[in-house]
Formats: structure tokens, sequence, C-alpha cells
């Protein structure tokens, strides 16, 4: 199994790359691109599709031979919710930074007519999760309700210092609808103010995967199978961009029986 733990491999270009080869699974990729104004990023999608999300900064941005104009506003992925772009399988894309730009390129399986389509930041409302110390801002990118992709489940959320994430523990790795779908996930992490970290725990029932993370702005973690809860430290927000992608366009999931109790509080 793939270490579970990425860290980006540059400050600038092409910060992180996350492959369905390198994370030894089937359905999900990841890409973080940090560019100057001026600087460019392009690519063809193949036979996936793919969401670009402006985690910061403007660009202009061209899919499927549309152009789309200047896109992204927020400052840091803290600033509100963000621009996003779909682009179909058999297609291709750019995107050339006008200020400068952090942007993610969220990728799974492509199939079927789709056409490339822009996000605008108020496409879906803002949801708040949870109480008391398990409160979190939930920003739907693509959610399974669209009806817009062919696998891509796209997510933002927001927790704030001292709060649990993604808890009660639940999982999401077994094809057995209608109790439960099939979901590779990536995490894309941020702090505010950076130099703060959280933690996330990778488990199942039987403990055979049992992994605890410390994880640090910029980090991306994987999640192949199992439960996958996180928190962050008092005086620290904690930012997650959430890729999932699997054999139905379903999130449906299982809470950990120990736990589930916390729901009724």
């Amino acid at each position: 199994m793939a270490n579970l733990l990425v860290k980006p491999k540059a400050t600038e270009g092409h910060v992180t790359h996350v492959t369905p080869e390198s994370a030894a699974w089937t359905y999900v990729g990841f890409d973080l691109y940090r560019l100057k104004p001026g600087e460019m990023v392009s690519a063809e999608t193949g036979d996936r599709e793919v969401c670009l999300v402006w985690i910061s900064g403007r660009s202009s941005a061209e899919a499927g031979g549309t152009k789309f104009g200047s896109v992204g506003e927020r400052q840091n992925p803290f600033d509100g919710p963000p621009w996003a772009l779909y682009v179909p399988a058999g297609s291709n894309w750019s995107a050339t930074a006008e200020t400068d730009l952090e942007l993610a390129v969220c990728s799974g399986p492509g199939g079927g007519d789709y056409q490339a389509k822009l996000i605008p930041p108020d496409t879906h409302p803002l949801e708040i999760r949870g109480k008391g110390a398990n409160v979190r801002h939930v920003h739907n990118i693509m959610p399974e309700t669209d009806g817009a992709a062919h696998s891509l489940l796209v997510v933002e959320v927001v927790t704030p210092s001292g709060n649990t994430s993604s808890y009660p523990s639940h999982k999401h790795d077994r094809d057995d609808l209608p109790n439960e779908s099939q979901l590779e996930e990536t995490y894309y992490h941020r702090l505010n103010p950076p130099q703060g970290f959280a933690f996330q725990r990778v488990y199942t029932d039987d403990r055979s995967l049992d992994e605890a993370m410390a994880v640090e702005d910029g980090d991306v973690v994987l999640v192949p199978k199992g439960y996958h809860p996180c928190a962050t430290i008092h005086g620290y927000d904690l930012y997650y961009l959430n890729v999932m992608a699997g054999p139905k366009r379903i999130w449906k999931f299982h809470n950990q029986k120990e736990h589930e109790w916390l729901l009724n509080l």
C-alpha cells in the first residue's frame, strides 16, 4: 500500500502529483499547481474527467474549446467558497495565471456525454454540519445531486480551530448500495495560520490499516479504505479539499458503531 501521507514535492510549479498508480488504487487523481502571473498550465483529459478548483488567485480559463474568461477571486482557501470548472473526458483545458495562482486538478474516470461547465461559488449553499466541538463548514462543488459528472465528487470543508471533522468516524469502502458506496478519497489540507498542524487517522475495523498522521499545511492524505476522522488544534483553522470517485457516483457512508451515539447528542 502507498504511503498515505503525501508531502508537497515543491513550493512552486507542479507542487503535488497523485495518480491512481502512485496511490496504488483505481479511481482518484489529484494535482496541485502554484503559478506566478503569466505562467500557464494545460492538459488533455484523455479517458478521465477533471474538476479544476481555484484554491486562491485568478486566471483565464479555457476548456473544450470554450473560453471562460477570468476565473477566481478569493485570496486564500479560507476566504469563502471557490470557483471551479468541470472538464469532461476526451477534452482539454488550460489556465493562465493573472495573479499568484493556486489551482487544484481533481480527476476520476470519465464517461458519458458531458460538457465543460463553470461552477461559480454560489452554485450550492453553504452547509454547517455538527455541533459543539464537531462543527464544520461545507462548500459542495460537485455533489452527487448535480448529475454533472461520470465519477467525480468534490467538496471543500473548513473546520474551526479545536474542532473535529469527518466525525463521528465513517467509511465508504464497500460497493454495497443502498447501505454503503465504494469511494476512494483524497484530503488536501491547509492550515490558517499556515504554521499550524492537525491530525488525521485512517483505520479499518480489524485494524489491518491503522495510521495516525500529523498533517501540515499543503499535505495530502490518501484514504483507500476505512474510517478517516481529523482534528485541528486550538488556534488553527483547518481547510481540506476532498476528491472522491468509485464505481458509482454515490456518497453513501457507514458510521463506526462505537461512535455513532455521538449523533444523538
